[in-house]
């Protein structure tokens, strides 16, 4: 019995290893069809193309995505040129292709689709040109796509040329938002260091004005804290930073606080170590520090701070809590995307600044959260996820 056992347990592993190997030669037939090659070799080349135009139309970038622009139309030569019709790139570099005549016609044509409609010429010189304007979606003119073919443009050939226009404007759209993008992530940045309390630079230097008679050794140590922190909050670096570098600035403001408040201001730090190299926004923390004393302590001797910075899984939530003299919790809307609400006054406009940036940078799901009443203290919750793709701290020197 044990023998047939043996046979039938055999036959069955060969059986299912002609089933796998039938299974592997069929999945390989069907993802190398000629069609799906086609398609990959299409996508691979549309990638190329819009790698290049996510950087903007300039000579550099035109002369990188030509070559991969011409390989999807299928035509033997292919120019851009800019919105107002000056000539960014060519390819190939061809003076087969580019004679003086097919160069000058070329030129001629991409003027006149400056108007915003396609431009064919047949019969120049054994050569045909296409103009195709490049319009964004609100009907802005970007360039043009000048093609030269030696065959004639064939209302599948006109189609492809219009379609490979559309992507490559829809990559220069998405380059300008991406440049409104860095553009308002640095407006926002310097309305962030705009919002850095001139009262406390002043207090900051009455203080350690206050120590160079009595005590220069700790007058000298509040310099260079106070050196410390400016380089940082007016560095030049990027969008992003760690948790830690935060902190560490963050912990040079309070240094500065507690010299000119004294034992009168508590500040209570407990972070998880895991979460130091949490990427966040430049000047995410600062505000709400920031706010934490200025506000909290408005008409009263004294209070404490509290931040923490805890591992929630995939997220790491930090909160900054005073017992100060809190607000009204009616002046803060609850409208979708607006957590922190109207009131863009004081302490308002640097934590709507950062609500809107984390959100810009984490999606909705993330942002502040601000739980307050009148006497009852103000407790600030920041959740941003520990990984993001795409988003990374920039080293890099002060400026």
């Amino acid at each position: 019995m044990s023998g047939e056992l043996a046979i039938v347990l055999a036959a069955v592993l060969i059986l299912a290893a002609v089933t796998a190997a039938a299974i592997v030669v069929r999945t390989r037939r069907v993802v190398a069809t000629p069609t799906e090659r086609a398609v990959h070799a299409a996508l691979h080349t549309a990638s190329l193309a819009a790698r290049a135009l996510r950087q903007g139309l300039d000579t550099a970038s035109a002369q990188s995505a030509a070559p991969f622009l011409r390989d999807l139309t299928g035509a033997e030569g292919l120019a851009l040129f800019d919105g107002d019709g000056h000539l960014l790139a060519q390819d190939p570099q061809d003076d087969q292709v580019w004679n003086a005549t097919v160069a000058d016609i070329a030129a001629r044509t991409a003027q006149d689709s400056l108007t915003g409609e396609r431009r064919v010429l047949k019969d120049v010189d054994t050569s045909a040109v296409v103009a195709q304007p490049l319009q964004a979606d609100d009907g802005e003119l970007l360039g043009v796509l000048v093609i030269v073919t030696t065959r004639t443009p064939a209302p599948g050939m006109l189609g492809a040329v219009g379609e490979v226009a559309r992507y490559a404007a829809s990559q220069l759209e998405l380059a300008e938002l991406d440049a409104s993008r860095a553009r308002l992530d640095r407006a926002e940045v310097l309305a962030l260091r705009a919002q850095i309390s001139p009262h406390f630079i002043y207090n900051a230097l009455n203080t350690i004005a206050s120590f160079v008679r009595t005590d220069p050794d700790r007058a000298r140590e509040l310099i260079l804290e106070f050196a410390d922190f400016t380089r940082y909050s007016f560095r030049t670096a990027g969008q992003y930073t760690t948790l830690a570098e935060e902190l560490r600035n963050i912990d040079r403001y309070l240094t500065l606080e507690r010299a000119r408040f004294g034992a009168s201001l508590t500040v209570r730090l407990q972070v998880a170590p895991e979460v130091l190299s949490v990427v966040v926004p430049f000047l995410a923390l600062q505000p709400l520090v920031e706010n934490a004393v200025r506000h909290g302590f408005a008409g009263r001797p004294g209070g404490s701070v509290e931040i923490i910075a805890r591992d929630e899984g995939s997220d790491c939530v930090i909160t900054v809590e005073d017992d100060g003299v809190g607000m009204n919790p009616d002046t803060l809307r609850t409208g979708p995307g607006d957590a922190l609400g109207g009131d863009t006054s004081g302490a308002h406009v640097g934590l709507t600044n950062v609500d809107h940036r984390l959100r810009a940078a984490f999606g909705n799901d993330y942002g502040l959260v601000v739980e307050t009443a009148i006497g009852a203290g103000t407790k600030v919750v920041m959740r941003v996820p520990k990984f993001r793709s795409g988003v990374r701290a920039s080293g890099g020197a002060f400026g």
